[in-house]
């Protein structure tokens, strides 16, 4: 009977040893980004961890953290850089405080259309950008999308630059934008997006600006009355990784998260596909007064930023702007 016992204490053991062992391989990987679950960032984020799980039998746990559960978006990349969280979706205007060179992106009117942004990150000049992150305790995975951004105001329509001016505009933490903001005459006020719809329902901004995906997916109707499809903006994002818990992975693992990356990026294209294809008519429904500058009122905006391009080419290399200009 004492052997009987013995024998079945050791397989209670050995069990609870598997079962802690098993638990322990299984491991955390925290996931920040600023938008709910049926954004564009959400959709990447599910693909991410999808592929990612399928692709190491569960050895990753995927925990999400959207609408800013782990701070702002600056935040949650400094903790990826300490390494208190392992992996974000985060837009392109709080990069540039960590690589300054991914603000070059941001230039007003750079990219003819989605075509011609997605050749340019997808290629050489994309991958050189990318490989700047490890310099600074991070490890860029894959360029995502938001798709080109609009203006939304609660003050009045927009067809001019004049319409703009003292225009009390929210935008990212993110030099480009604020001098083209400033070239136009209005007042542009960096903010982090927490703050961003409280500041309009009371009247701290008047406006703000991002791609129809951000405005359909936070429901940017309800407290903004006017939409001018500006496209003055591509705004790209970003799939990061801290650069400790990459450094830690298997080269194994390392497939897993760049293939899940490279299916991420394609679901949110995807994504952002569908709303410039049923956002505009979306926000319509919701009682939104959309307007849409035309070739000519463009081209009057464009010729109101160029001021701007003298101090974008002291900020960037000219001959990246050429080259980006220039990919066909």
């Amino acid at each position: 009977m004492s052997k009987l016992i013995s024998a079945c204490m050791l397989a209670g053991s050995t069990a609870l040893i598997l079962t802690a062992g098993g638990a322990l391989a299984q491991a955390e990987v925290k996931i920040g980004y600023a938008l709910a679950p049926n954004s564009h960032y959400g959709a990447a984020a599910e693909k991410w961890d999808e592929v990612v799980t399928a692709e190491t039998d569960g050895a990753f746990d995927f925990k999400h953290f959207p609408s800013s559960g782990l701070g702002g978006e600056r935040e949650v990349i400094e903790g990826l850089q300490i390494g208190t969280i392992e992996a974000t979706i985060v837009s392109s205007g709080t990069l540039a405080n960590f690589v300054p060179e991914t603000g070059v992106f941001d230039l007003p009117f750079l990219f003819r259309d989605l075509d011609h942004a997605r050749d340019v990150l997808d290629g050489p000049i994309g991958d050189e950008i990318l490989a700047r992150f490890d310099d600074v305790g991070l490890h860029a995975m894959a360029w995502g999308e938001q798709g080109f951004r609009h203006i939304t105001n609660n003050r009045n329509p927009i067809s001019t630059p004049e319409d703009v001016e003292g225009l009390k505009i929210r935008t990212m933490e993110n030099p480009v934008h604020l001098k083209a903001f400033n070239t136009l005459g209005a007042a542009p006020t960096p903010m982090a997006w927490p703050e961003v719809i409280s500041s309009l329902q009371q009247g701290v901004i008047d406006g703000q600006e991002n791609p129809l995906s951000v405005i359909v997916s936070a429901k940017l109707d309800e407290v903004q009355k006017y939409l001018t499809l500006s496209g003055h903006v591509y705004s790209p994002a970003m799939l990061l990784v801290s650069k400790s818990f990459w450094e830690g992975l298997s080269d194994e693992d390392k497939a897993a998260f760049e293939k899940g990356a490279t299916e991420a990026v394609a679901a949110m294209r995807g994504f952002v596909d569908d709303v410039e294809t049923s956002g505009v008519e979306t926000l319509k429904e919701r009682g939104m007064d959309v307007g849409e500058l035309s070739t000519e009122e463009k081209a009057k905006f464009q010729q109101a930023v160029q001021g701007a391009y003298e101090s974008y080419y002291q900020m960037y290399d000219k001959d990246l702007i050429d080259r980006i200009i220039a990919t066909e």
